[in-house]
């Protein structure tokens, strides 16, 4: 058969903003200006989680492994016919007052809604942190969305570490021959050698080779087979799915020697950890790295096997830059890795004394798409200033006095398309940039972030590191860096969404090159980046009970191998407003609203994009109100799945990518943007609604058991300050960073047995041998666990700098620009009851 099948754990674009219906044209007016406290509670967004860590109860049935196939298609349509929504989900529907009811949510993290699909399918589906959809019910046609207005759109982490994903190695993957859909679980076997395809309904012959099961071991069972049993699967591709062999593993690091450089202390710590890390490169054999150095010079460096010791190689010209001979620039990591680590260990000294301030930055790129365009590869920046030298060149358009401006916010699109420009020959080429940038400075964000935006790289930001003064960005940065270098990675790779015929993709959002309609160029892809899609309904989906979508990511793995992961979604179709509302899944919503709004900003302005996200709300409670609710109430009505839409979207307007009126650092506020649109939705819900935690008084009731640690599970607080005290300490958790906050009049106790001292000047959690430090300890490891990055720990007291910080992310409060969630709801209805 030349078949092989097991289980394998693995660990470890140009975007447009197209408005929906549900971003009206109309422009609210400013709100009056009240000082209600808010009396309204809240729910923390969902939690992340990884492989590792216990999930909420009603997500943990898309992580088992699936035994069961999926009813025949003929069985399938009068069953889901006969369901109702309403009856199955009351809860979703029930009617919420926001002005009067209190605690909106339980103290738990929010689950994913489930669609109401028949149990088997229901069982099988793809798993909600992989694939998910803002409404768990599709309307029958695009006048009904219309209608609801809300928006429609997937969101995805495609790449995601998974503890279990079933590998298929076959010398036939079966497609449908019409839309080129791969076999899934959605389909339905007319018999068993038929099948008709979910997305396009043509019938196609079974291939021989797939009537073998190769789990029982049996003939005649195709609809048994593991591609036909899992909504996630990966495939070893054939050779037809090469256009050229395999690239290998290839790592060119990019390195700002400037005098600030050298200052930011940077180096030492980048080269100590590739140090550490060089044999967890993902590579093989065949792997390949190289560096190049700069400052108003580019620096290359020879690592050939057979020298003594590296030779740096100097070009002054940075306007013609003469490339020497590849070969000895890009060499294989196994056969020199002595110079390797030779040169890391020689290079934080070799530029101690420089006094050299210029940054060639532009022709360094220029040097390193040269030098890695006949392999491709992934690019790795490390860059500490603005640059100021040769192509490139970037002036200062940061007034620091309008870091503050009360409505629109200039300087969000980039001052040149150079970076673009490259970014999108690097792309065609397969080659991804990744951009690290440590800064006390203005370093045009919104410029340098296209050279990872359109060539689907990552972007990271340290603002103000320094090795002595910010100990805390220090361990983020050695944090980030040691997942950078040892996290999976796939080269070469291309994504494409489809979807059943009726429904249509119209704008992507994320890093990555737009290459055709539903195709997306990824030179490099690694399980930390998300994407989003806006769809359509193009034709009446009046004869379907159930849709699908699927996205296929082909990719070569560090390995050498052609692989394909498949993801595939199946979603009820409802004929009415109700349906609609009970299937909302009020993140997912959020989540897509954040990217479009990043969008807006840089299109048009902030201020458009902060109205866009308000009317949303609007724009939804109205429908809601007058075309769901049969008995007209006073106050602001909302579904029970919808309650903390208006407490979301207040807390996108505050958030630091969005917020006016208050000082905000341009490249800290385009950091926020790029975190918004690039993180997978768990967690980016964190940097939107951080959670707050009573942590003081932390016990073992209702704690976790993990690998023989105990992990406290106190309740997620209201983002309010009425629910701090000053005999208590709090923790904040927004996501990439977190915040410890000390109670003026905090117990002795705590300091003592979980800070180790008396006063708390601490940015880290000592280990003391104490039941408090412990749980403390247990419950924010777990946290950060349940992510790839390193969220850094910051304390904080009364008289702290970071005080305001901390405060600003309490969001059910007024401030001098910002309304109260109460305020805000009062608002909202205003506008509604117009």
């Amino acid at each position: 058969m030349g078949f092989r099948y097991y289980i394998t754990a693995f660990s470890g674009f140009d975007s447009s903003f197209r408005s929906p219906p549900l971003f009206s044209s109309h422009r609210c007016p400013a709100p009056p200006a009240r000082n209600t406290r808010s009396n309204t509670g809240y729910q923390n967004a969902s939690a992340p989680h990884n492989a590792t860590s216990p999930m909420h109860p009603a997500m943990q049935h898309a992580t088992q492994p699936y035994t069961q196939a999926p009813p025949p298609y003929q069985q399938l349509s009068p069953s889901l016919a006969a369901m109702s929504l309403q009856s199955t989900t009351p809860e979703a529907l029930r009617v919420v007052n926001l002005l009067q009811e209190r605690n909106l949510l339980p103290p738990t993290p929010i689950p994913a809604p489930t669609p109401c699909l028949q149990q088997d399918l229901q069982k099988i589906n793809c798993h909600p942190e992989v694939f998910r959809s803002t409404l768990t019910s599709i309307p029958q046609t695009q006048s009904l969305l219309n209608k609801a207005k809300m928006p429609l759109g997937l969101l995805l982490h495609p790449f995601k570490d998974l503890s279990q994903l079933p590998v298929v190695t076959s010398s036939t993957i079966v497609r449908c021959r019409s839309c080129r859909t791969y076999i899934n679980p959605f389909v339905s076997f007319l018999d068993q050698r038929r099948w008709k395809c979910n997305l396009c309904f043509r019938v196609n012959d079974v291939p021989e080779e797939f009537m073998y099961n190769p789990v029982s071991r049996s003939y005649g069972e195709p609809h048994k087979r593991p591609e036909v049993q899992n909504a996630t699967i990966e495939f070893i591709a054939p050779s037809e799915y090469m256009l050229r062999p395999p690239q290998p593993a290839v790592y060119l690091f990019i390195l700002d020697v400037s005098h600030n450089a050298v200052e930011t202390g940077y180096l030492t710590v980048f080269c100590q950890s590739l140090l550490d890390n060089i044999n967890a490169l993902p590579g093989d054999s065949r792997t390949k790295v190289g560096f190049i150095t700069f400052d108003s010079t580019i620096h290359f460096y020879n690592l050939q096997e057979g020298l003594s010791q590296p030779q740096m190689l100097i070009v002054s010209d940075i306007e013609d830059i003469f490339l020497p001979t590849p070969d000895s620039l890009l060499v294989n990591l196994n056969e020199c890795k002595e110079l390797v680590q030779d040169l890391l260990k020689s290079l934080p000294t070799l530029f101690e004394k420089t006094m050299e301030t210029q940054s060639a930055l532009g022709s360094a790129l220029q040097a390193a798409y040269k030098l890695l365009l006949p392999t491709g590869g992934r690019m790795s920046i490390f860059q500490t200033q603005l640059p100021n030298l040769g192509v490139g060149t970037l002036q200062s358009r940061e007034d620091p006095n309008q870091r503050a401006a009360a409505k629109d916010v200039q300087h969000l699109s980039p001052a040149t398309d150079f970076y673009k420009k490259l970014a999108l020959d690097c792309s065609g080429q397969q080659v991804a940039v990744d951009l690290f940038l440590l800064s006390s400075q203005y370093c045009d964000l919104a410029s340098l972030g296209c050279i990872s935006r359109y060539s689907a790289g990552s972007v990271y930001y340290y603002p103000s590191y320094h090795h002595q003064h910010t100990p805390a960005q220090v361990e983020c940065f050695q944090k980030d860096l040691k997942r950078y270098l040892t996290r999976k990675i796939g080269f070469e790779a291309v994504m494409r969404i489809r979807c059943t015929k009726g429904l249509s993709i119209h704008t992507f959002h994320g890093n990555f090159f737009v290459r055709s309609t539903d195709l997306l160029s990824l030179p490099n892809v690694n399980p930390d980046a998300g994407f989003a899609v806006q769809m359509s309904i193009e034709e009446n989906l009046d004869d379907m009970q159930v849709v699908s979508f699927q996205a296929a990511l082909l990719y070569t793995s560090s390995k050498g191998e052609r692989r394909i992961r498949v993801h595939t979604l199946c979603l009820p179709v409802v004929n009415s407003l109700s349906d609609i509302f009970a299937g909302a899944d009020v993140q997912a919503i959020t989540g897509l609203l954040a990217c479009m709004a990043v969008d807006r900003s840089a299109t048009a302005s902030l201020s458009d994009a902060r109205d866009a996200m308000t009317n949303a709300a609007i724009d939804s409670l109205t429908s809601y109100r007058q075309s769901v609710l049969t008995i007209q109430q006073p106050g602001l009505l909302a579904p029970a799945c919808l309650r903390l839409f208006p407490l979301f979207i207040l807390a996108l307007l505050k958030q630091k990518a969005f917020r006016t009126g208050t000082s905000t650092r341009l490249d800290d506020r385009l950091f926020a943007m790029c975190q918004l649109k690039y993180q997978p939705l768990v967690y980016a819900m964190l940097m939107i609604h951080p959670a707050l935690y009573r942590v003081d008084d932390l016990s073992d009731e209702g704690a976790l058991n993990i690998s023989e640690r105990t992990v406290p599970q106190p309740r997620v607080l209201q983002l309010s300050v009425e629910k701090l005290s000053r005999e208590a300490a709090f923790l904040m958790d927004a996501g990439t960073v977190m915040y410890l906050w000390i109670g003026r009049n905090c117990h002795p106790n705590f300091l003592t047995q979980v800070l180790g001292v008396p006063s708390y000047a601490t940015y880290l959690l000592p280990e003391l041998d104490t039941p408090e430090s412990q749980r403390t300890r247990a419950f924010v490891g777990w946290l950060r666990d349940q992510r790839p990055f390193f969220p850094s720990l910051q304390v904080i007291r009364d008289e702290s700098q970071l005080k305001p910080t901390f405060m600003q992310n309490m969001i059910e409060d007024r401030t001098e620009s910002a309304l109260s969630y109460y305020e805000f709801l009062l608002h909202l209805q205003q506008q509604i009851s117009k």
